[in-house]
This record gives C-alpha cells, structure tokens and sequence, in this order.
C-alpha cells in the first residue's frame, strides 16, 4: 500500500488541518468533536443544512461547504459514520432561527446517529427534519443498508437545497424540495479496481484483472454483476439501463447528467463515459440541459465511475444554476 499520509489513524485529523489551512477565509473547522462549517455560520433566518458521512469520500460532504450549499459537514473516520454529537454541535453550530435539515445517505450508520442528533437538537427547542437519499438502482439491500443506498443525487440535493435555503425559504419548503430531488434522481455505478483503507492496508474486496463490478456501493459492497471487462459504451448502456428504466425516464424528459469520478478514474475516462451517455440518451429522446463532470464521491483510489440522473423541471434548473461557492463547487458567486 502506498499512500501520502503520515499515520493511518491520523488521517481524518491531518486532512482537516489541511482543509482549514487551505479555505480558513471561508470555513472553521471544529476538531472536538469534528465537523466543518462556514464561516459566516450561523447564517441568520436560513435554514441551515448538515451532512456528513465517513471519509474517504472527498470532497463529499466537505468540501460542500459554502454560500449556495452546506452550511456544516460531519466526516466520520474512513468509511465510518460519524457521531450524534458531531451532528448535534454541526446543527447548533448552524442554527439561525429558521431550523435545519438533515440531508443523510441511507445508510443504517448514518441514518441511526442522524436521528439520535435530531433527537437531541429538537431537545434543545431547534426545528430539524431530515431527508434520507437512497438514489442507488443497483441493490435493494446491501451491507451497509435497509433499502437502497444514497450516492450521486446526494450531491445534487445539497446543491439544490441550499439554493433554496439562500432565497430564505422555510424548512418545510426546503426539505420538500430535498425530497423532490431524491425522487426524481437515480444512480448507478461501476468499479474497476478496489480501493484499499489506510487502516487496513488492504484491498477491500478482490477484482481480477479483467473483471469489473457493475452496481458497485461506494464503501466497495457487492453490486449487481461481476463480469469481464468491456468497452465504455457497453458499460454505459448496463449503468444507464438500469437507471432510466427504474423512475422511469421518457421521451422529452430533460434532465442533469451527473457523471462521477470513484477517485482513481482520469478525466480523460470521465468525458467517454459523457460522450457515450449523451448518445445513449439522445438515442431515447431524453435531452441533457445541464451536466456535472468529474470526482465528486470517490471512494478513495477505486477506479470507475457512477452515473446519476435527476429529471428536472424549471425550478429545480433555476436552483441548480444559482451562485454556489464552496472549495469544491464553484459557479455564479
């Protein structure tokens, strides 16, 4: 194993010293118990919005912190949930008055501290409700979840849901929103390689050579196929399939076309899996109005990909086009 770190139980702490080195100008971060938030939190009359999950996912979720997006991010250890008292500072943290959502992946971890955080934020006389995303076509069930898992769309809900926090709408509105993402979004992904925890040392699961993981989960869980290798479009067309066939999608459907980067793939792979998505689409009557393009959930070093659908209409475009300024996602501000 060959990774740049100084100690593997060091590294959730070393990455966020880094973090507050590189955009202290626009976060602090809290190191006891940890969490990311922006610097200007509590943002007065806006809802607040809080993620989080185990690293290794970089940069979900904190690198999503920032005007038009999160207002605090909990990172747990690598592949790890992190804690209801992360979740519960992060929420008091970011409490202006106006409430604050909850957006967790489906996963048991995160879904059980999310709620116990709810819990005690809602005991401290702080208005909380959550969304749960659970976009992943792939699986219904897997080893980290009842249901289906919360990948790509949860990406596309914070950027969503924090442009209608902005615009100071109340909770209800924004959680509904969040909502509506979620179920107009599905993904599904692929792996090519492992990705190995610098805990462990070791692979976290085993793929020949010539072998690839369709429907893999983004912590390596088991997908739906193993089977040899093929060329970009092939792959494409099993991902896509799967993913316009579930909602479904239709003919004169316009939609975000979110294409993902696990953290070994190069961009130059990224744009092929594009070019042949947008065929694949077009081929269907399903026209792409916007696009997101590279590593935005990895899992580590994996190679592969995952693609992520969101049927929208005008508001959700508006949304999705409004000022976001954050370290990883940057436009209109």
């Amino acid at each position: 194993m060959k990774k740049l770190i100084n100690a593997p139980d060091a590294v959730v702490r070393d990455a966020l010293e880094g973090i507050e080195l590189a955009y202290g100008d626009r976060l602090r971060v809290s190191y006891d118990p940890a969490y990311i938030v922006r610097a200007d939190a509590p943002v007065e009359g806006k809802v607040g919005i809080v993620s989080g999950g185990g690293s290794g996912h970089e940069p979900m979720h904190g690198g999503f912190v920032g005007r038009g997006m999160l207002d605090a991010a909990c990172p747990g250890e690598v592949f790890t949930s992190p804690t209801p008292d992360q979740m519960l500072e992060a929420t008091k943290a970011v409490n202006g008055g106006a409430g604050v959502l909850h957006i967790v992946k489906n996963y048991t971890g995160d879904v059980m501290n999310f709620d116990m955080a709810s819990d005690l934020g809602k005991a401290e006389g702080i208005e909380v409700e959550a969304v749960v995303t659970n976009d992943d076509v792939a699986v219904q069930d897997s080893l980290y979840t009842a249901g289906r898992r919360g990948v790509g769309i949860t990406v596309i809900a914070e950027k969503i849901s924090g442009a209608a926090a902005e615009e100071r709408r109340p909770l209800a509105d924004v959680a509904d929103i969040c909502r509506r993402v979620n179920a107009q979004g599905r993904s599904m992904g692929v792996a090519l390689t492992p990705c190995t925890t610098p805990s462990s040392g070791e692979p976290s699961f085993e793929l020949g050579d010539d072998e690839m993981e369709i429907g893999i989960g983004i912590h390596g869980e088991p997908g739906r196929y193993r089977e040899p290798m093929a060329p970009a479009a092939q792959i494409v067309e099993r991902l896509a399939t799967a993913v316009v066939e579930d909602l479904p999608y239709d003919s004169g459907d316009q939609v975000l076309a979110f294409v993902n980067g696990m953290g070994g793939t190069p961009l130059l792979e990224l744009f092929i899996v594009y070019r042949d998505l947008h065929r694949f689409l077009e081929e269907r009557g399903i026209t792409i109005t916007r696009r997101l393009i590279g590593n935005y959930i990895t899992s580590l070093e994996m190679a592969g990909c995952s693609i992520t659908l969101l049927k929208l209409d005008d508001e959700l475009t508006r949304l999705w086009d409004a000022p976001v300024d954050t370290p990883a996602l940057r436009w209109g501000a």
